[in-house]
């Protein structure tokens, strides 16, 4: 019978038949639809796959990859994952087809994102992204800062992702170290999706600063910019500020100064021997003190600086204050020493030396010739000792 209120909208085979028309004829493609429990990666049967956890694609059932077959919806497969509880919705590609039948497994950063718990029914709509040529991200910590090589560290990282979107905090893991990134903007920026492809294209990225990041201070100097260890007189000449004079090689206080700090023996000295112990003082005992009481030793006081104390420059200053001694030319060092005596006192001749020995010789001998006339000469006979016969 005619119903007036009756559409042919509302017939599901009438639906069914004008969509096959329209695939028949080339109409518009038909999306991939449907919905599934959602888990995380760490809930999939088999060893823990460490490297989907920290990427960007999600894991179907086989159904899922029979439907895409019929829609005719093709390489690269992506996908827009809709949480219409919490109203937020990200982006994914799809790495296999090995989940139980109504159930996804998405990566734990996407449970995060999406504001879903393990059960929970997720919406999934194919989708097609443009290829990203810009994308600009931020740390969620400094530690990221201590990547020596980023650039080579995210190439790798974005090997298991096949699209990004605005809002995603996405995580990789690098050094036994898990690092978390937001993606800040995209281009080409859609203001529907906010999303781009990051598979087979030229990627140029740009860093925001660190979320808890500080820029490292410049050196504050309490002396208001001057170096530390005294004020500083900008008055005058170089030597008139440092006052050179009293610091001069030749000033009278600063050679004395010298002297005596430079002295090895600054204590009165201590004979070696003859050093006796001090006698014990005779006293009444006291209870829990010592009557033998050490006299004190004397302090004396030792300077530690020698010489003059280091000059207090400005930046960018130098000063080399040493005396000017003009040299002495070569004719004048010749004249200098025709005038200076070569030789000076009272020589002595070596001929003296020798006839004072002969003089001493010929005393020798004639006092032997003496002698020989004294005992060997002809006068009175002399006694002989033996009796004669």
């Amino acid at each position: 019978m005619f119903n007036p209120g009756f559409n042919d909208s509302d017939d599901p085979m009438a639906s069914r038949m004008f969509q096959a028309g329209m695939a028949r004829t080339g109409g518009p493609r038909r999306r991939f639809d449907e919905y599934y429990r959602c888990y995380p990666v760490a809930m999939l049967p088999g060893p823990e796959r460490e490297n989907v956890n920290h990427g960007g694609k999600v894991i179907m059932p086989p159904s899922a990859l029979d439907k895409l077959t019929r829609l005719h919806i093709t390489y690269p497969m992506l996908f827009e994952l809709i949480n219409g509880a919490k109203e937020t919705k990200t982006h994914a590609g799809v790495l296999e087809f090995i989940a139980e039948e109504g159930k996804i497994y998405l990566p734990y950063w996407m449970l995060q994102t999406l504001v879903l718990e393990p059960g929970d029914l997720l919406q999934i709509k194919s989708t097609d992204l443009p290829p990203g040529n810009f994308i600009k991200l931020q740390p969620q910590s400094p530690a990221f800062l201590e990547i020596s090589d980023p650039k080579a560290v995210l190439e790798n990282a974005f090997r298991n992702f096949a699209c990004l979107s605005v809002g995603d905090v996405f995580t990789f893991s690098y050094n036994d170290n898990i690092y978390e990134i937001e993606v800040l903007e995209t281009k080409p920026s859609s203001a529907d999706k906010g999303a781009i492809g990051v598979l087979e294209t030229d990627l140029e990225v740009d860093f925001a600063p660190p979320i808890g990041y500080e820029e490292p201070s410049a050196p504050s100097n309490t002396a208001g910019g001057l170096p530390g260890g005294g004020m500083l007189h900008y008055s005058g000449t170089m030597a008139q500020a440092i006052n050179y004079a009293s610091i001069a090689p030749s000033s009278s206080s600063a050679a004395a100064g010298a002297k005596a700090v430079s002295s090895n023996f600054l204590t009165s000295g201590h004979r070696l021997k003859g050093t006796r112990t001090p006698t014990v003082k005779a006293s009444t005992p006291v209870g829990g003190a010592s009557s033998n009481q050490p006299e004190q030793a004397q302090v004396v006081k030792i300077r530690k600086s020698n010489g003059p104390q280091p000059l207090r420059l400005p930046p960018g200053k130098l000063f080399f204050g040493y005396e000017i001694k003009p040299l002495r030319k070569a004719q004048e060092k010749k004249e200098g020493d025709d005038t200076e005596p070569k030789f000076q006192g009272q020589g002595q001749s070596l001929r003296a030396g020798g006839k004072r020995k002969d003089l001493e010789k010929e005393k020798d001998k004639k006092s032997e010739s003496d002698g020989k006339k004294t005992f060997g000469g002809t006068g009175d006979s002399g006694r002989t000792l033996r009796d004669t016969p």
